[in-house]
């Protein structure tokens, strides 16, 4: 279970590139209650999106070339440069390599080997989000990928992953955890092959939901695009696949994600 005790190589952070954060911001709103609050003039349009104060998510402009409106998964290193040396050393690429974000904390903006864009996070001041596995906030980071085996491979060398496959529809899930405890309890995401051609590699959040149809109507109205669902998947839950107007994909989940047994 995703918690904010942010075990080492667990999600600790998702933020969102946006052509237009405050229509962005204002879309999120309309879905999930989220607010924004300006990370100050000196973080260049970067701000916090909160619910009830507590912050779930972040959001601001597109600063790669050809970048498209997508969110980004931060997984939790306690040296994020010698987390950078070790995905090269596994095959995959550097996009913005280590530096400090003022007093919160080093970052590093990295590709896995098939394609799939993802950051590191080394805490200071900000050790993660304020909050996750609950209504409106992440419960769960899954990634889409061309090769499973080959995608956990290249996570299971970075950050000491472990996996249990499970089956599902259509085939087996893969279901991973963080190095450390138990490992159902340190559960916190899946992998996937993609659906189909069209979809890219990619680390999608979940996020929470007692009423998934609701919020789908929701995003509609404001302009969001339903992928897929809302549908029933036994023994996991009802789920969504939707993108907002920016064609940022994302998905809703009612129910506990799959767990390992």
């Amino acid at each position: 279970m995703l918690t904010t005790d942010f075990p080492t190589g667990s999600p600790c952070w998702i933020d969102l590139g946006s052509p237009d954060p405050a229509a962005a911001a204002a879309f999120y709103g309309s879905v999930f209650g989220w607010t924004f609050r300006s990370a100050g003039p000196e973080a260049g349009g970067y701000g916090f999106l909160q619910l009830d104060g507590r912050t779930v998510a972040a959001i601001g402009p597109l600063t790669e070339e050809g970048a498209q409106s997508a969110w980004t998964t931060y997984l939790r290193t306690p040296d994020a440069d010698a987390a950078t040396k070790a995905v090269e050393q596994a095959g995959g690429s550097v996009r913005v390599p280590p530096f400090d974000v003022m007093d919160a904390g080093r970052m590093a903006q990295l590709t896995d080997p098939q394609g799939a864009r993802f950051a590191l996070w080394q805490p200071g001041a900000v050790t993660g989000l304020d909050v996750v596995s609950e209504d409106g906030a992440l419960i769960w980071a899954e990634l889409h990928t061309t090769d499973v085996d080959a995608g956990f491979a290249f996570y299971e060398q970075v950050f000491g992953w472990r996996h249990a496959d499970l089956p599902s529809p259509g085939g087996t899930y893969r279901v991973v955890s963080t190095a450390d405890g138990d490992q159902q309890d340190a559960t916190f995401g899946g992998i996937a092959p993609v659906m189909g051609e069209d979809q890219a590699t990619a680390w999608t959040p979940y996020f929470g939901s007692s009423d998934v149809p609701a919020v789908v109507a929701r995003a509609t109205a404001a302009g969001g695009t339903v992928l897929m669902g809302p549908e029933h998947v036994p023994d996991v839950g009802v789920l969504a696949w939707l993108t907002d107007p920016f064609g940022a994909p994302f998905a809703l989940i009612k129910g506990e994600p799959p767990q390992e047994s």
